[in-house]
């Protein structure tokens, strides 16, 4: 990552940026994989603001001359993807002897992508998700996202599709590392 880039934690002031930056992300890159509609679809439920991650200290952002270029995180909480707009109350914690960490909500602006701030970031998650004790992790990738994680020893556990409004579907792919 060049010395212009700054990676640290996220803070609540940061949510307006972050809810401006998702959208362009997920427009700008996930094109090729995902229509329109898709995309419109999934902006919320599934590619969105998580709260949570933030207070827990968990959510990273990339900034370049003040502002945010990226952002992603991990989740010691059994939420595997999605923004906190419909979700009641706290999401439950995990036990990290037995369960994995959570890789949660990567988006770059599409500008500043194939940079290293996807690399940047998930390196800063699975130090911190080490750290915090946890052996292994498992996420919710999309599909545009998929080719960075394996680059990174992710493996396929299953390929499904998640419910979108409208009817539509949202191919995504889990996968998992174990650290241990």
């Amino acid at each position: 990552m060049s010395g212009a880039l700054v990676i640290r934690l996220a803070r609540e002031g940061d949510i307006p940026a972050l809810e401006e930056l998702i959208p362009l992300s997920v427009r700008g890159l996930q094109s090729q994989h995902y229509s329109s509609a898709q995309m419109d679809a999934a902006l919320g439920p599934v590619f969105g603001v998580d709260r949570q991650l933030i207070n827990d200290g968990t959510y990273f952002v990339v900034e370049a001359a003040g502002q945010i270029v990226g952002c992603g995180g991990w989740s010691r909480r059994k939420a595997v993807f999605g923004g906190d707009r419909d979700r009641a109350g706290e999401d439950a914690s995990l036990d990290p002897s037995c369960d994995p960490a959570r890789i949660r909500a990567f988006f770059v602006h599409p500008a500043w992508a194939r940079r290293g701030i996807g690399r940047a970031i998930l390196e800063a998650c699975e130090n911190a998700l080490a750290a915090a004790g946890f052996h292994a992790a498992v996420m919710v990738a999309t599909l545009t996202g998929e080719a960075l994680y394996a680059a990174f020893g992710y493996a396929v556990e299953e390929r499904y599709e998640v419910p979108l409004a409208g009817g539509l579907m949202l191919p995504v792919v889990r996968i998992s590392k174990s650290f241990a």
